[in-house]
This record gives C-alpha cells, structure tokens and sequence, in this order.
C-alpha cells in the first residue's frame, strides 16, 4: 500500500465542520496551530483562548497573520467545540483542566507533557493515549484525548522504531541532538537571548533530558526491553529558529541495504515519515510536518540521522495529525505545508 492510498483509509467526516477551541494560543506552539486550522478545510476555530491578550487581535500578536484572520483572543472559555487544544506549558495542563471542567465528548489535544506517560496519563474521567501515529495510529483512531509527543522524543522515537519492531534494539544508543530556539518557547529566559544564541552553541540536561522517560516507553511497547543506562543521549541548543537534527548510533549486524530495506519498509503506511538514501539537512523539514531519516552502516555501527521541524511535526502538526486520525479526515489534511528550500 502506498502512503497516499492510506491516507485515504479513515472514515470521512460528512456533517458539519469540526469546531475547534485553542487555550494558550500567544505561543509558538499555539501560534502554529493557528495557522495550520485557519487553512484547514475541515475546521472551523470557535476560540483562542490568552487571559494576558484577551480581546486583542489574532493578528497583532501573531504578526504574519494580518489579512489571514479576525480572530480576536477571548479569557472566556466554551464547551461548543468538538476538539480542545491545549498548548500550555508543562504542568499547566493538569491544572487547566482541575479549573475547568470539559466534556467528556469534547476530544483533548495535549501539548504539554502532562499526559504523555503511562502513570499519569488520566485525570478524573478523561485518559489519553500516546499520540505518536508512527506507533499507535489505530489506538489514537479510537481515542478519547491524545497526548501530544516531545519535540525531540518525536525525533529519536522516529529513528529508532524500526529497530524496535524488529528485535534489532539490543545494544546501547548514543544520541546528539541540536534543537532550533523555538524549543525553548516564547518566555526570555538568558539562554533564549539573540545576543546569547546567535554565533553560539551549548549542551543542556546531558544525559537527563526529560524525553527519555517517552522515549524509553514508546521503545518499550515494542519490546525492546532497553534500560535508562542504555540510552546516552547530548541535546544542544542551536543557533538557528527551528529544526531539530538528531544523529544516533548503535551496534547493528544489519548491512546498509538491509538497514534501508528495513526502514522504508517500515514506513512505507505513514505518510509524513521519509527514508532517505542520500544524506539529509534540516531546511529539507522545517515549516512541514515531514520527518526524514537517513540511515549508514559504518563498520558494526548503524548511525541513523533523523530530522524535524520542531514546531510542526515535533508539537502542532503532529496535533492537528492526530486530529485528522480522530475525526477520521484524511491524515494529511490541512498538512500539506510547503518547505524552506532556501
């Protein structure tokens, strides 16, 4: 089956377009979604929520946006939607919905990273499921709410899955990932600083980032059975706006053909995810929902380069993925975005 063809395999949705409601939509992540559903011809947004810029436009905090929208931010919020995105901060999430009760009809798109473990993937009545469509497009099609996957969890997760599915993850893995400032989110802090960033590069949570945890789960459930000691992962922050390049090796007995066989393979139902033969960088991603891999075998090492964009397939495209798969739309509605070439 070709990835176009299965795309088309949902249900289609016929009555009426989707309504949508957006709490925390001054922020990058927020912001996105914006201008992802604004497009969407399934959707129809009936709030964006900011208590700090309510009743402000869409457009005059959200610049790019002038003539796309009239939108204005509310502090009120409303149960006549069918979908609620939640792009708040981490531990916010849990919060907001202690304080506000939704629902239970209304599907929940978490962006936080509140839900995203086994342990603590309910609260009250509501559960959610994993959101990664690479590993769980038919539970996320029979869903409740979803909890949106990490940025670089996205990435090393999509690098890695094959191996897992096939037995094949045994061996230590050594990870380097640089993420664009995006991924710090929109509050200064002094390492997200143009002055600071700009011509400059630094390691952070070496060894301890908190996508590990997901990272480990996911890897897990498809038996890999590898222990928080197996995984070394180096996260960097770059000096660019967005993107996210992983490089990761580890022992392999597999040739190079057999690697890619075994990706593309692999791959070949999950429209949004790319084996590359060639190498790969990081503007062949960034402004889509694309993940591309490249894999190379060098003596007994498999080294794997996988690349996103960090805001889009790493947060709000990978959102408004998993509620075309809820909705039964076609998976690549509304993501058809087009790419930096240059």
């Amino acid at each position: 089956m070709n990835k176009e063809s299965e795309t088309s395999a949902a249900p289609v949705r016929t009555v009426g377009k989707i309504k949508a409601g957006i709490v925390g939509g001054a922020g990058y992540t927020g912001g996105e979604l914006l201008r992802i559903l604004i497009n969407h011809p399934s959707v129809d947004i009936t709030f964006v929520h900011s208590n700090s810029n309510a009743g402000n436009l869409v457009a005059d905090v959200h610049t790019d946006m002038l003539g796309d929208t009239d939108l204005q931010f509310t502090g009120q919020l409303s149960n006549d939607i069918d979908v609620l995105f939640l792009c708040v901060g981490h531990g916010d999430a849990r919060k907001f919905l202690d304080a506000n009760p939704v629902d239970d009809r209304i599907r929940i798109i978490d962006l936080s990273q509140d839900f995203r473990l086994s342990a603590a993937s309910a609260i009250g009545s509501k559960n959610f499921t994993y959101g990664l469509p690479e590993l769980n497009k038919s539970a996320i099609r029979e869903a409740a709410n979803i909890a949106n996957p990490g940025c670089f969890a996205t990435c090393i997760q999509l690098a890695l899955l094959p191996l897992a599915k096939a037995g094949l993850l045994n061996k230590e893995v050594h990870i380097s990932a640089t993420t664009g400032s995006t991924g710090a989110g929109q509050s200064l802090s002094a390492t997200s600083h143009f002055s600071w960033r700009n011509d400059n590069l630094s390691v952070y949570k070496a060894f301890g980032h908190q996508h590990l945890k997901e990272i480990r789960q996911s890897l897990n459930q498809l038996g890999s059975g590898l222990g928080a000691e197996d995984f070394s992962f180096i996260p960097y922050r770059g000096d660019f706006t967005r993107g996210i390049m992983a490089s990761l090796y580890t022992e392999s007995t597999l040739s190079q053909e057999e690697a890619l066989q075994l990706y593309t393979e692999y791959y070949a139902e999950h429209p949004f995810t790319h084996v590359s033969g060639k190498n790969i960088d990081l503007k062949q991603v960034v402004n889509t929902n694309k993940c591309l891999l490249h894999v190379e075998k060098h003596g007994n090492k498999l080294l794997i380069l996988s690349i996103i964009d960090n805001l889009l397939k790493g947060a709000s495209g990978q959102a408004v993925q998993n509620m075309n798969l809820l909705f039964g739309l076609g998976e690549k509605e509304g993501l058809r975005l087009k790419g930096t070439a240059f």
